[in-house]
């Protein structure tokens, strides 16, 4: 079993066009939640993960915060991506910095998610994370602030796609719900016809293509010349 999942994470790698540690600039044309975003690179769209933290979920209390937090600093800018794995369900983890700023630190400082380093021993965001509690900052105002790994234990129906904190039999059982399928459904929810084409291929909906000749809100994807 260990060598199989050893096997597919290379296959992963290689498929994505992404090595460890690779660096490259590319544009945020969704937020997905507080912690996962969709770039457009010259080869497609990937989905990436941030490195060291996790994020309160949708459902969760300051979950929508946290997202508006992320997409107020990275949606649709070119950001740097410094990539350092793609996990075993094909989203590639890495930092995201913007015009120099380190995006993964600055979601724990704004107190908008928890320090999620491996073992819990990144000191300089676990210095962050402190300063946010004192101030306090987001979820470190709330009386009982629940981690998201935690929430996600108690909470196992409603994850469409495991977090990496979850355990693969979690990601089994659960429920084919997508709650990023819930979050935007109509035209008018899109920033860009890059991020209606990602809803409308994921979630499909009559409501991205009403007209049914796949190019979803014609106001944004037309064909230059031709009217919406």
């Amino acid at each position: 079993m260990m060598l199989i999942r050893s096997l597919l994470l290379i296959s992963l790698l290689l498929a994505g066009g992404v090595a460890q540690g690779a660096e490259f600039v590319a544009k945020v044309i969704a937020v997905l939640d507080g912690d996962t975003v969709l770039v457009k690179r010259a080869n497609g769209l990937k989905k990436i993960r941030l490195a060291g933290i996790d994020a309160p979920e949708k459902a969760q209390t300051l979950g929508d915060t946290s997202r508006r937090s992320l997409a107020d600093m990275v949606l649709g800018k070119q950001v740097k991506v410094a990539s350092e794995a793609v996990d075993q369900y094909g989203r590639m983890v890495a930092h995201l910095s913007v015009d120099g700023l380190d995006v993964n630190a600055e979601q724990i400082r704004r107190g908008m998610a928890w320090e999620y380093s491996r073992f819990h021993n990144d000191r300089a965001m676990l210095a962050l994370q402190e300063e946010a509690r004192r101030e306090p900052r987001g979820l470190w105002a709330l009386s009982d602030p629940m981690p998201p790994w935690e929430w996600r234990k108690l909470h196992p129906s409603t994850l469409s796609e495991p977090s990496p904190h979850v355990g693969t039999s979690a990601a089994v059982d659960a429920p084919t719900a997508d709650p990023v399928c819930a979050s935007k459904k109509r035209c008018s929810q899109m920033t860009s016809c890059e991020e209606a084409r990602y809803y409308l291929n994921r979630c499909g909906g009559k409501l991205l293509d009403g007209d049914g000749d796949g190019l979803p809100c014609e106001q944004l994807c037309a064909p230059q010349g031709k009217a919406p």
